[in-house]
């Protein structure tokens, strides 16, 4: 279903083949890296018959590959998501903050916006430690998380107009990834209140046991929340007081510095 805040557009202007196309290559995620037609067709909302076509064309134009029974994304992939980064000006503008907060803390940091149920990394920033291991599948450019469980998507959530938020409610569900993960929508709403309140988020565990991120909003000069600073690390490595006490502030400052820029 499309975003309420696409542009809307005249029926005879929509290309159905084409958003078909596009939804079965999102189809393909870390959950499920290889699918097959039928797999395709239900994770697209689409038949198997068209699933089955899509994925023969996208394999014929290089964005897939193929074993004859399954398909999986190809390396030419990379090219779309490269010219986002090389034209977007959001992650050019925030890498810099993301390299000095990094090298500051030896945490990693990301920019983070919405899209649809999801939010996604933009740009990202890490100090290399290879006993730190974050996330099941790991975090990195394009990391696709649920909106709902994480820090990012709770301070993006909270920052969108009732009638917005409750569009979004009633389109997407709130699947439960831990025993900790708020899925109750009232629940959900005191928890966006909060953040509201406070101007940031600390999520602990909703999305991955042993796993805590904090964020805050990063907002032009008109005030517009257009997407979300964090910093990701593990209950073991620092404590949730520690994150609030030592690197909130940061991260507040690291916004105020970017919001002229935005």
């Amino acid at each position: 279903m499309p975003s309420a805040n696409l542009p809307a557009i005249a029926a005879a202007d929509y290309i159905a083949g084409l958003a078909k196309g596009l939804a079965v290559l999102e189809s393909f995620d870390t959950e499920r890296q290889r699918l097959n037609a039928t797999m395709a067709a239900e994770r697209a909302g689409i038949t198997r018959a068209a699933a089955r076509r899509h994925l023969l064309t996208l394999a014929h134009l290089g964005y897939l590959e193929t074993d004859g029974s399954h398909y999986w994304l190809a390396p030419k992939v990379l090219g779309l998501s490269g010219a986002y980064l090389a034209s977007a000006r959001l992650p050019r503008i925030v890498q810099p903050v993301l390299h000095r907060l990094a090298a500051q803390t030896g945490l990693p940091y990301s920019c983070v916006v919405r899209e649809g149920r999801e939010v996604v990394i933009v740009a990202r920033s890490a100090v290399p430690d290879p006993g730190e291991r974050l996330m099941a599948h790991g975090l990195h450019l394009g990391t696709r998380l649920p909106a709902h469980a994480t820090s990012t998507g709770r301070v993006l959530l909270a920052a969108l107009a009732p009638a917005q938020l409750d569009e979004w409610l009633q389109t997407y569900d709130l699947p439960r990834l831990t025993a900790h993960t708020v899925t109750d929508i009232a629940a959900l709403k005191a928890v966006l209140d909060e953040v509201r309140k406070l101007d940031y988020c600390l999520a602990q565990e909703e999305h991955e046991l042993a796993i805590q991120a904090l964020a805050v909003p990063l907002r032009d000069m008109q005030g517009n929340t257009v997407a979300a600073l964090n910093v990701v690390t593990s209950s073991r490595r620092i404590t949730a007081a520690s994150l609030e006490k030592d690197i909130l502030p940061l991260l507040q400052e690291g916004a105020r510095t970017l919001r002229p820029l935005i």
